[in-house]
């Protein structure tokens, strides 16, 4: 079996490999390469000593069956035996749902969250979001501190593992889709810096140095990304990736490295002949992330959106802390602007960074399906103090009106994990790091961070007590309790809606209408034929839908068609959607 390691600064380079040891030659062709031969197979265990220094993993290995600190193991690809053709799922017209393996059930694996897909195939979503399973270490985590782009987390199953829950979606007709962290790396079992100029001080961000992407020695440092990416996507039989905060990438070439990634990836899905799509989380509010590279863009398939989930927040939850300031003043006029323009901040002031932020984005040009527009995300839930979700503090009635809004607004929706049953478990910030300084660290932090907005130190889950994890568990025995099983009808009724309805598919954004009352506290869209009324109010509302002649499709409450006039009677937290009769 051929080795090869990327080392352009080592002297020598060697191979340990099933108890071996064989020096390299560097690779006449490839500047910076050593490669070499040694018998090896499937789970072979091998490691490279830069300069006669410790045996650290393969920078691009597939496997670490002992955690990120132990030897790479060989993985030969073609082993597992596919059961599923796959034609690919596109994602225009997709409903994703966000998914962490390692609290989806209490067992934390692969292997258990496949045994769970056929809830979401019932439920309707096309495609399942797996929040990142690159190693780390310890065994619980959120998987954002990943230290081997290439492998799946072991005590999550590893690679194997991955590939069988890729068919079961398969089977069941679901997309998969993976976040991938590009931006940093985790600050312990990171042995990169080992091999070469991975990173750079050029540039810094929040966790440090930067992803080498413009400084000298970039170009292999790009290529290991991008081909990570590919590999995923290959290997793996994935449908797409989620690209984690790409506005921390610093990057000054000519050529955007994001721009780089989108071109191999559409050449890919070429080859495969099916469609792949990349998926990134922005907060730049910047539409040439996903405008065609053709037309000057970085050619992105889509992009979280922030915005709309901030004004829905506010609406729904009174709440205007920090980011929310802005779409707090005004929380119906903020939601109608981001369900017609897709950003609500585009050149506009920005009280929280405290300059203007983002850019128009021209409704004419690109398409609705390119944002994902959600009511709750693992960051959005996760990043508060004790990890609470909506249903935590609004009634079944306000949940409903989120739902509707989600799932038959313009943007392609994304769930998290549990929200479709209004899950009574919290989502908490947790960590299993095995340095007990940074263990430590990270507890001090986390409990700093949420004093300053005002929380004891007592009331902030402790990241590394395993009850935190555990407490962040979906609780499977919900769903058949009354109200859990109320809630789940309706997202299951909404999502079918979605699919049945032409006018709830159509991508142009300019042609969504919206009428609302900041003080009555209702909104209406809509979209075609079909109307949707939400009445975030106690009181019921009296709504002019200016549609005397229509027919409900679906009501969280029951409600009578409009009146003559055109109004509609909505009751108190709760929405209604309607189609011209």
């Amino acid at each position: 079996m051929r080795f090869e390691v990327w080392a352009p600064e080592a002297d020598r380079m060697t191979l340990h490999c099933a108890g071996a040891t064989r020096a390299l030659e560097r690779d006449p062709e490839r500047a910076g390469w050593w490669a070499g031969d040694a018998d090896a197979q499937d789970g072979t265990r091998y490691g490279f000593a830069v300069d006669d220094g410790p045996v650290l993993p393969d920078p691009r290995s597939r496997r670490q069956p002992d955690g990120p600190d132990g030897l790479s193991a060989v993985v030969d690809q073609a082993r597992y035996a596919w059961r599923t053709e796959w034609a690919g799922r596109p994602l225009p017209g997709a409903v994703l749902y966000e998914l962490h393996v390692g609290t989806y059930t209490p067992e934390g694996t692969l292997d258990a969250a496949a045994g769970r897909l056929e809830h979401l195939a019932e439920l309707g979503v096309t495609h399942v979001e797996l929040m990142p399973l690159c190693p780390f270490p310890g065994r619980h985590g959120w998987g954002y501190e990943g230290v081997s782009l290439w492998a799946v987390h072991e005590p999550y199953g590893g690679p194997e593992a991955l590939k069988r829950f890729v068919d079961r979606a398969h089977e069941l007709g679901l997309g998969v889709v993976l976040d991938v962290v590009h931006n940093h790396l985790g600050p312990s079992g990171n042995h990169l810096p080992a091999f070469g100029p991975y990173f750079t001080d050029t540039h810094q961000t929040p966790w440090g140095s930067a992803v080498n992407l413009d400084a000298p020695g970039s170009d292999e440092v790009r290529a290991y990304l991008v081909d990570s990416a590919l590999a995923w996507l290959r290997d793996f039989r994935l449908d797409g990736l989620r690209l984690d905060a790409v506005h921390a990438l610093r990057d000054t070439r000519a050529v955007h490295f994001l721009e780089e990634l989108s071109t191999a990836v559409d050449a890919l899905a070429d080859d495969l002949g099916r469609p792949l799509f990349l998926i990134a989380e922005s907060d730049l509010n910047d539409p040439r992330l996903v405008t065609a590279r053709a037309e000057g863009g970085l050619g992105l398939h889509a992009q979280w959106n922030d915005d709309f989930h901030h004004a829905l927040h506010t609406a729904l939850t009174g709440e205007g802390q920090a980011y929310y300031a802005d779409f707090a003043r005004s929380p119906f006029s903020a939601l109608a602007k981001t369900l017609t323009s897709g950003f609500f901040h585009d050149d506009t002031y920005s009280s929280f960074r405290g300059r203007r932020h983002g850019r128009p984005l021209e409704r004419t040009r690109v398409s609705a399906h390119r944002l994902l527009g959600y009511s709750q995300t693992h960051d959005q839930i996760g990043n508060r103090a004790q990890g609470d979700r909506l249903s935590a503090s609004l009634s079944p009635g306000l949940l409903a009106c989120a739902a509707a809004l989600t799932l038959t607004g313009p943007f392609t929706p994304m769930l998290f994990m549990g929200e479709e049953w209004a899950a009574g478990t919290p989502w908490q910030f947790f960590t299993d790091h095995t340095d007990p300084e940074l263990a430590q660290a990270v507890r001090r932090g986390r409990r700093r961070e949420f004093a300053a907005h005002g929380w004891a130190e007592e009331d902030v889950p402790d990241p590394q007590d395993p009850a935190t994890r555990d407490r962040s568990c979906l609780d499977w025995s919900e769903p058949e309790k009354a109200l859990h099983a109320r809630v789940l009808a309706w997202y299951r009724d909404l999502i079918a809606l979605r699919g049945r309805q032409p006018d709830l598919a159509d991508p142009d954004l300019a042609a969504v209408k919206v009428v609302y009352d900041d003080q009555a506290r209702w909104l209406a869209l809509r979209r075609g034929d079909v109307r949707v009324a939400v009445n975030l109010g106690k009181e019921a509302a009296e709504i002019p839908l200016g549609l005397r002649h229509a027919r409900v499709l679906a009501a969280w409450e029951p409600v009578e068609a409009p009146d003559a006039d055109g109004l509609l009677s909505v009751p108190g937290e709760s929405c209604v959607v309607l189609t011209q009769a």
